[in-house]
This record gives structure tokens, C-alpha cells and sequence, in this order.
């Protein structure tokens, strides 16, 4: 019997699309995050393309998304106010001090507070913080869910180069 993922459980099927958007994210948060899980700090940080894109990177960069699009864009607060870089290439920028453990905690956390933000908020709410002009939340959650479905399928060709060599 194949394992299906947990978004295609009948309690998700039969959801409103609210509640599908957030289990597809969720998913994808998860794995994301999970892409560090049983390596050392060596690998996560080892560079096997011509990019800056590490695994420990993308999930780094994956908390700088989660802030763009659910703190920005919700709260229209600067991305200096903020506390991230001010574009997207500078998020891949590992620091001496980042480790699994804190990039993963900081994702974890990135991702709680984007649950929070939109909490309260309607799939056709416009958000008026993102540089690209009022969005709504609909059009946010598929673009972050398109986003990380991309960087999952950048750590599944990184792990899978750092473990089978």
C-alpha cells in the first residue's frame, strides 16, 4: 500500500480551501525544515552548486520567506524593521553562528508567526505590505506554497547528492 502525503487524508479533502492552503503549507514547512534532520553541520553547510543554495541555506532562506510574505505584506513594517535582509539572495548568507538546531528553531518560529498573522484573516483579504502592491491572502498562500514545493525539491537533490557519496 503506497504512503500518501498527510494533505491527501479525507479530512483534508472534505476542508474548506483555508484549511487545504494551510495543510499544503504546512506540509511543505515541515519537510523543508526536515531536510537538515540526521546530518552533520559539515554537510548542511557543504556547497554542491555553483549557487550559494546549501540545505542549511534554503532553510535559512525559507525563514526569511515566511517573513516577507506573512510579516511585511500582513503588517506593512519594513524588512529592516524586521530584522532580514533586504533582498532575497542575501537570505542563502550563512553566519558563522547558524547551526541546525538555530535555523531550524527559527524557522519553527517564522512559521508559527505567519499562522498567527494570518489567523485571522480572509483567503480574499488584501494584504497592502509587499512591495508588489496589495495581494490577497489566496494569491500569497500559492505563491509561498509554489515557492517552497521548489526549495523541497532543491533539498531532495541535496540530501540525496550528501548521502550518497
Amino acid at each position: 500500500m503506497p504512503s500518501y502525503p498527510p494533505t491527501f487524508v479525507d479530512q483534508v479533502v472534505a476542508q474548506p480551501a483555508r484549511a487545504q492552503f494551510e495543510a499544503f503549507l504546512d506540509e511543505h514547512r515541515g519537510a523543508l525544515n526536515g531536510c537538515l534532520d540526521g546530518l552533520t553541520e559539515e554537510q548542511v553547510r557543504r556547497s554542491l552548486v555553483a549557487s550559494r543554495t546549501t540545505l542549511l541555506g534554503l532553510v535559512k532562506h525559507a525563514t526569511f520567506v515566511e517573513k516577507v510574505w506573512f510579516n511585511e505584506a500582513v503588517t506593512c513594517r519594513s524588512r529592516a524593521e524586521i530584522g532580514i535582509p533586504a533582498t532575497s539572495g542575501e537570505s542563502f548568507i550563512l553566519d558563522d553562528d547558524d547551526t541546525i538546531a538555530t535555523v531550524q528553531h527559527a524557522h519553527r518560529e517564522a512559521c508559527e508567526a505567519s499562522r498567527h498573522a494570518t489567523s485571522s484573516l480572509g483567503l480574499d483579504d488584501i494584504l497592502h505590505g509587499h512591495r508588489r502592491g496589495p495581494l490577497p491572502l489566496r494569491w500569497v498562500y500559492l505563491h509561498v506554497l509554489r515557492e517552497l514545493a521548489q526549495h523541497c525539491g532543491h533539498a531532495d537533490i541535496l540530501r540525496e547528492q550528501l548521502i550518497n557519496e
